[in-house]
């Protein structure tokens, strides 16, 4: 990690908080709990005893891996529904294959991200190619889950392809910070990825020492999860470390800081910004489909059942 980077920082552009800025203090910070997902990969539930109302419209995020493979080991998930938000798979190390009842799907590695609109429903698989099966190897990254709007629920699925060397790298203003803007807008630059719901979803390194405030859409809520490393967060210097995410209140910047001294085997504070327009819509959840109400999931459940959502390529009945 990172699997995107810059020799020299100090040729990107450079975004900083305004002076006015007012900064967005720490509300919260908790440790997300470990377990296992789909066929037996280790994953961090980012968001765990997170009120959803500072998540809006965010639902989960899954830290997944950073974990060694031996050979035979690398593990995915099975044939699954999803229906009424979004996807973003981005890989930081190692290689995921999609693959989904609609013929879409595709190869994503090193800094890669699939966005993937669920909208009416597909049937959808995640796993590790072959070759990384036979061999073994390093696999890390992160599965967020973005609510949509009731109005967008039921569109048609969508992908989004985005290649490592499409996203937006931006710096700090002394260069002591790389920031991959994925998806949305920091400071007038725009990400590659194209969003139903207004959201920004920002990689930082940050080197030790480093401090970065960065100004913050105040209509954003404000998140910090971090991937690797030791620092602080907001003005007040709040501690964090890798598997701990930080909740923002109001304002208009955010503030993070590596520590000096980082561990042995993670030389920068890796952290996740995220900040999105809350939807602020009744929302009914359960496993794969995120809807409005409990007559809207119990639809999604049937629609499943009798195929509606697709079948896995190759059969001739629907998947049950």
């Amino acid at each position: 990690m990172p699997a995107v980077t810059v020799e020299n920082p100090l040729t990107l552009p450079r975004v900083a908080a305004s002076a006015d800025a007012v900064a967005r203090p720490v509300l919260a910070v908790t440790t997300a709990p470990s377990g296992f997902e789909g066929e037996g990969f280790p994953v961090r539930r980012a968001f765990a005893g997170i009120n959803y109302k500072y998540l809006d419209p965010f639902i989960m995020m899954d830290q997944m891996g950073e974990v060694e493979y031996a050979p035979g080991e690398p593990k995915g998930t099975p044939w699954h529904p999803h229906r009424g938000f979004e996807t973003v798979t981005y890989i930081i190390d190692g290689t995921f294959v999609h693959q989904d009842s609609n013929g879409g799907g595709g190869t994503i590695t090193n800094g890669d991200t699939q966005w993937m609109t669920a909208g009416s429903g597909l049937l959808h698989i995640e796993a590790p190619p072959e070759a990384l099966v036979m061999s073994g190897g390093l696999f890390h990254g992160l599965q967020l889950w973005v609510n949509l709007p009731a109005a967008d629920k039921m569109k048609d699925p969508r992908y989004q392809d985005i290649r490592g060397g499409q996203v937006k790298l931006l710096t700090t203003a002394d260069g002591g910070a790389l920031l991959r803007v994925i998806a949305g807008e920091l400071d007038g630059h725009d990400g590659p990825g194209i969003t139903h719901t207004p959201i920004t979803m920002v990689h930082a390194t940050v080197r030790p020492g480093a401090e970065l405030t960065l100004p913050w859409r105040e209509e954003f809520n404000g998140l910090a999860y971090v991937l690797a490393g030791r620092g602080t967060v907001g003005t007040d210097r709040r501690p964090v470390h890798m598997g701990q995410t930080a909740v923002f209140g109001a304002g208009s910047s955010l503030t993070v800081r590596a520590d000096e001294t980082q561990d042995s085997n993670t030389p920068d504070l890796e952290v996740v910004l995220l900040g999105g327009r809350p939807i602020r819509e009744p929302m009914a959840h359960y496993g794969p489909f995120v809807m409005n109400t409990r007559d809207e999931l119990q639809q999604a459940f049937d629609d499943f059942q009798a195929g509606r959502l697709g079948v896995i390529p190759g059969e001739r009945i629907p998947h049950t």
